[in-house]
């Protein structure tokens, strides 16, 4: 299933952001630039609103001075898809948070697959229960080492069994919690 968030008002939105990113989660973001597909994990991010449906995460240096490929990517292209991991891919999760030269795709190496649903962003990962569609709304200057840039959800994937009559989400994303990852999932 697709949401189009121009056609879900302003409440249910709200519900179905606020369900789906859950504190500290784990953000798995696809990029693609000349054909290589980045697949990265940031910790970093965290809705911002739901009019109009944005997110924020923030990205560090690759090394001092050169973004982190993710950032790059955005910058250039202007998109990004955004995937949330649970406990099924945590192992290809934590692999991919290795650094890779930018030539180099960590669903290749690592052996993730994905899928393209949307012509016009990055695929997402097969696995992934949910993934927000977005496209670059702004960057936010702050001094230190992250770029801190605001991500627009233009549209959503859902597993069909995963949301409800009332616009709530239901599914096993992973979040970080201190040094280590846990399922967060509802009781």
């Amino acid at each position: 299933m697709i949401l189009d968030y121009e056609k879900i008002n302003e409440l249910d939105r709200y519900k179905v952001m606020s369900d789906t990113v859950v504190p500290r989660p784990i953000a798995w973001i696809v990029t693609e630039d000349d054909g290589i597909i980045n697949a990265a994990p940031f910790s970093y991010f965290i809705p911002l609103s739901s009019n109009p449906a944005t997110l924020i995460v923030a990205i560090g240096e690759k090394t001092p001075g050169v973004p982190k490929d993710t950032l790059a990517n955005i910058q250039k292209n202007k998109k990004a898809t955004i995937c949330f991991p649970n406990k099924d891919n945590l192992e290809k999760l934590k692999l991919s948070a290795t650094p890779l030269s930018k030539e180099q795709s960590e669903v290749i190496q690592y052996h993730i697959e994905t899928q393209k649903l949307l012509k016009d962003f990055p695929p997402m990962i097969s696995s992934s229960q949910s993934a927000l569609f977005c496209n670059y709304y702004s960057t936010v200057q702050l001094p230190g080492k992250t770029t801190p840039i605001i991500l627009e959800i233009k549209k959503q994937f859902i597993e069909d069994n995963r949301i409800d009559e009332n616009s709530h989400i239901h599914v096993e994303n992973v979040g970080r919690c201190g040094a280590f990852f846990s399922a967060m999932v509802k009781i």
